[in-house]
């Protein structure tokens, strides 16, 4: 029997209709700018999606476009600028950057109350204390909501991430054990042995490896719940564009498992849901602050 599909567009419409009621409840008028650089034609699809979120939302959203050659110095004067604005709410750095910028200490730059992608380490560490009330990395915070609007019980389940990335698999993991989930998680990497008998002990399994269809369907156990976190490109002659997109899960996957994210239309929509949540969060927490919302 194939597995029921945990569709992320679904999901990311119904929590699109949730933050447009709380924007007009809240009389708010949430901003997001956005910094790209380069001309990396998937980046520039992934600003066009989060753009359009906005205009759906009701959000006003900002695009600085700057060139592969830009200096860290200019990221960083656009960063402190936007830090300083207090019109913007929420500041988002589109990976990747070009080679020869340090993305790390220009994410540390960002105002944490301003940090919608949740990377910051002062937003990674509240995760890590249980305060899950601030900004989370957009893709776990999207696996979370889908489980939940799933239906799928994690108290007490035992889940497998597979991925220790700091964006992704560690904090997917923290939520997966925090209060209120309840799971026993284990992490699987490059340097665990028997990867695939950890997996199959896993009542949900979360793959973020970038690994394209890594997980097969013995890697599974029977009516296990199957979360696919990986976008890869891969070559294929068979396709008129020369190549497909392919998760981190094999297909012969849903033969097996009782749940499974699709690749595309799983968490990809949910991503980016998650980050429009986040700017209204921001908007939220900064106009608190000032005595200007009491939500």
């Amino acid at each position: 029997m194939s597995a029921t599909r945990l569709d992320g567009k679904a999901c990311a419409g119904a929590l699109e209709e949730t933050l447009k009621q709380r924007i007009l409840d809240s009389k708010l008028k949430p901003h997001l700018a956005v910094i790209i650089v380069g001309d990396d034609p998937a980046s520039h699809v992934y600003v066009r999606n989060k753009i359009k979120s906005c205009e759906r939302l009701g959000i006003k959203s900002t695009h600085l476009e700057l060139s592969k050659e830009s200096s860290q110095e200019e990221l960083v004067n656009a960063i402190k600028s936007m830090n300083d604005d207090d019109d913007i709410n929420g500041i988002l750095i589109q990976s990747p950057l070009p080679s020869h910028l340090d993305e790390e200490s220009l994410t540390d730059l960002i105002d944490p109350n301003k940090d919608v992608d949740g990377f910051h380490p002062v937003n990674l560490g509240r995760i890590v204390q249980g305060r899950l009330d601030g900004m989370i990395p957009c893709t776990p915070a999207g696996v979370m909501e889908m489980l939940r609007w799933g239906n799928v019980e994690m108290s007490g389940k035992k889940a497998v991430v597979i991925g220790r990335s700091f964006n992704v698999g560690m904090p997917q993991a923290l939520l997966l054990a925090s209060k209120g989930a309840d799971a026993t998680v284990t992490i699987v990497h490059s340097r665990t042995k028997n990867a695939k008998e950890e997996c199959l002990d896993a009542d949900i399994i979360i793959a973020a490896v970038g690994r394209p269809e890594m997980v097969k369907s013995d890697w599974i156990k029977p009516g296990a719940i199957v979360i696919d976190v990986g976008i890869n490109r891969v070559e294929d002659s068979n396709h008129e564009r020369g190549w497909r997109l392919a998760g981190d899960v094999h297909p012969e996957v849903a033969d097996i498992a009782s749940l499974l994210s699709p690749v595309p239309g799983g968490v990809g929509p949910m991503t980016v849901a998650m980050l429009m949540s986040n700017t209204v969060l921001a908007t939220e927490i900064q106009h608190k602050k000032n005595g200007e919302f009491n939500g």
